[in-house]
């Protein structure tokens, strides 16, 4: 009788199919960490703010957004305020 006998088939193929999951994540683990390296930008630049930014008298600002070379205020009361980079005024629109 030996003293270790022969695991049966199932059992043989139990462990391929375990040791080629674990390569398959591993690949996939890498693969994914690769991506997120290479496809991520790097740290992007703020645009130009100006100084200061003057609301028209009563108004209150709800939302701001920053763009290149233009920086957007929308109001309480309905207003889309554009401002240069120096912090002119540009347009002044009134939403309905």
């Amino acid at each position: 009788m030996p003293s270790d006998p022969a695991p049966p088939p199932e059992v043989k193929f139990l462990k391929i199919l375990t040791t080629t999951l674990a390569g398959v994540m591993i690949f996939g683990l890498l693969t994914i960490i690769f991506l997120l390296v290479t496809r991520l930008p790097g740290a992007t630049k703020l645009p130009a703010l100006p100084e200061a930014i003057t609301l028209p008298a009563g108004e209150k600002a709800e939302t701001v957004t920053f763009g290149k070379g233009f920086t957007v205020v929308v109001t309480a009361s309905g207003r889309v305020l554009v401002y240069r980079p120096d912090g002119g005024l540009a347009q002044d629109v009134a939403l309905k």
